[in-house]
């Protein structure tokens, strides 16, 4: 079960991950870009546009940045995922509103 005591301002979008990344992981560890793409695997260039926002972490990527950060890829995943639904539900809000919610037929 989720812990309720920490609460983000909802108002405020989630960080995306790869800026968690690039912020704290990889200043932590002092390591350039260029060496945690050649231990993840990928080019720099993807690795990149991962850090900077410009593109989600997908399945894959969660995979090999969770086992470089030795957290597993649920975290990476339910980051990208919190990140992607808050911005998808301030794009789409006026067409969600009009959406009927059905009721239970019982």
């Amino acid at each position: 079960m989720a812990d309720d005591s920490v609460r983000r301002d909802a108002s405020r979008p989630p960080i995306h991950p790869g800026e968690i990344l690039a912020a704290d992981i990889l200043p932590a560890l002092d390591m350039p870009v260029a060496a945690a793409a050649r231990h993840l695997g990928v080019t720099r260039q993807a690795l990149h546009r991962v850090l900077a926002g410009k593109s989600a972490v997908s399945p894959e990527m969660a995979l090999r940045i969770g086992k470089f950060c030795g957290n597993g890829p649920d975290v990476w995943l339910r980051m990208q995922a919190a990140f992607d639904l808050w911005h998808a539900s301030r794009r789409f809000t006026d067409e969600i509103d009009r959406i009927p919610t059905m009721q239970d037929a019982a």
